[in-house]
């Protein structure tokens, strides 16, 4: 079990993090890595020619630096702004095999269950050749695809996520197909529970969730 603080992200730097996330490469959720090159794709769409539409992060709580909860009202933080897209509803939704979900904001497809246990190359390989729900053009996620799924207002990640029809092991740490600048040994990976990044040697072990540009 993992005993870790998530942090109280800013609206700047979570709009930053989106922006990129959700700009170039077509309107993809990052130009970070699909199959480990750089491919990503999500399907968040733009209002307009050169608007971005970012959706709100879910975080209704306000705190001061101390972490201690205050009123939101003119701290322009997010429980304050609340600025975004509406979250869909439902926002996920388990396709007719059963076998796979699709993020109704992002438009990624996601594999319900996660493919093991493996080093960053071999969970490369294994979402690469993977066949489910009828596609054979599935990769391991880039970390800001990862990040997506992340509500921030859930007092548990995990458990959100199962709430929502994901049937992986929650206590788990997911690969992602992003390098760390500069550490062509490490590769970024989310820490489900508490929803946050970390960095992980790819000789080492971790979960993989498969993931494709749906529906």
């Amino acid at each position: 079990m993992f005993n870790l603080k998530r942090p109280w992200i800013s609206p700047a730097i979570l709009i930053s993090v989106l922006l990129v996330a959700c700009g170039g490469g077509g309107g993809g959720a990052g130009s970070e890595g699909g199959n480990g090159s750089g491919s990503g794709s999500a399907g968040i769409t733009a209002a307009s020619a050169g608007l971005i539409a970012l959706p709100v992060t879910g975080v209704k709580r306000c705190t001061d630096a101390t972490d201690a909860a205050i009123v939101c009202a003119s701290t322009g933080q997010d429980g304050d702004l609340k600025s975004g897209v509406a979250w869909p509803d439902p926002r996920f939704t388990v396709d007719g095999t059963g076998n796979c979900i699709t993020d109704n904001l992002t438009g990624l497809m996601w594999a319900r269950q996660d493919g093991g246990f493996r080093t960053w190359q071999l969970g490369l390989d294994f979402a690469n050749s993977l066949d489910l729900c009828g596609f054979t053009d599935w990769r391991m996620p880039n970390r800001k695809e990862l990040l997506s799924l992340v509500n921030y207002s859930a007092g548990n990640v995990g458990i959100e996520l199962l709430n929502n029809g994901f049937t992986f092991q929650v206590e788990s740490v997911l690969w992602s197909s992003s390098s760390v600048a500069g550490s062509a040994g490490n590769a970024w990976s989310l820490i489900v529970l508490p929803g946050i990044v970390t960095t992980a040697a790819k000789s080492g072990g971790n979960y993989i969730l498969p993931v494709r540009a749906g529906p």
